[in-house]
């Protein structure tokens, strides 16, 4: 899987799990335009492989991600000015939704490993994650409306994943919160207490995904996305002709054998 040449990621592969590391120290892993653009291209890649089976989104550091780069938005104001016909600040804010899209739509599972500032953009990634796994103390909360703008791209997917009423809450009065109130929300699925549990509750996840048909994984991703955009007979027959040609396939087939005979799939990793 070719990539390119990354300034603001840093990428690991183990088996067919790869990490991507967000590594802008300076700043506490805020993403600015560049580093978009780098995930959104790696992401691209990543969609195309049958080589990976989940991407693991994490920040070196000890923080996840705190948000935009407000540089970013200073940069934009300056090319306003020297064409006040433009409107850098739509293709600023859109270039994230796009990334969100990506993310939310992998075929692969997406794991988030939270720690630090777990902020605006952050909080969105999260959103868009499979899997999210916190340290307790991690800082969570949508601060944007604190700077008079409001948390553009990523307020659909917050109503998605933790319901309407909370998520006017979080983003309209702004409190900051830590890894126990994610959890209760539903913006994460599991606590460690220090990184030693992080890494034991990642490897978990890991060892359970190593166990799961991939193409079985991204076809019911797909129908749960499917969910509230079709009617429910047409999903259930969508999803009915996905289960037939799944079990006719070469991993349905030698899953279903596999248990038969009481041993491993040859695909588990």
């Amino acid at each position: 899987m070719e990539v390119g040449q990354c300034d603001h990621l840093l990428l690991h592969r183990d088996r067919a799990f790869l990490s991507i590391i967000f590594d802008r120290p300076q700043v506490r892993n805020a993403m600015n335009l560049e580093m978009v653009h780098e995930l959104e291209r790696v992401m691209k890649a990543v969609a195309a492989s049958d080589e990976i089976r989940a991407v693991i989104l994490r920040g070196a550091h000890g923080h996840f991600c705190a948000g935009g780069d407000v540089k970013d938005m200073v940069q934009a104001n300056e090319r306003l000015q020297q064409d006040p016909n433009s409107d850098p600040f739509f293709e600023l804010n859109r270039a994230f939704g796009r990334l969100l899209c990506l993310v939310d739509q992998l075929p692969q599972t997406v794991i988030c490993v939270l720690e630090g500032s777990v902020l605006g953009g952050g909080f969105g990634l999260v959103c868009v994650s499979d899997v999210a796994i916190s340290l307790a103390n991690a800082k969570f909360g949508l601060p944007e409306t604190g700077l008079g703008i409001p948390p553009a791209q990523i307020a659909p997917f917050v109503v998605r994943r933790i319901g309407l009423t909370q998520a006017r809450y979080l983003a309209l009065v702004g409190p900051w919160f830590q890894g126990e109130e994610a959890l209760r929300l539903g913006l994460v699925h599991r606590l460690a207490e220090d990184r030693d549990a992080l890494k034991r509750e990642l490897d978990q996840v890991l060892g359970s995904l190593a166990m799961r048909g991939p193409q079985a994984n991204a076809v019911t991703k797909r129908l749960m996305h499917a969910v509230g955009s079709k009617p429910l007979d047409d999903l259930l027959d969508n999803a009915a002709h996905a289960f037939s040609e799944a079990i006719r396939g070469a991993e349905g087939r030698e899953g279903t054998q596999a248990f038969a005979q009481k041993r491993k799939p040859t695909w588990a990793l």
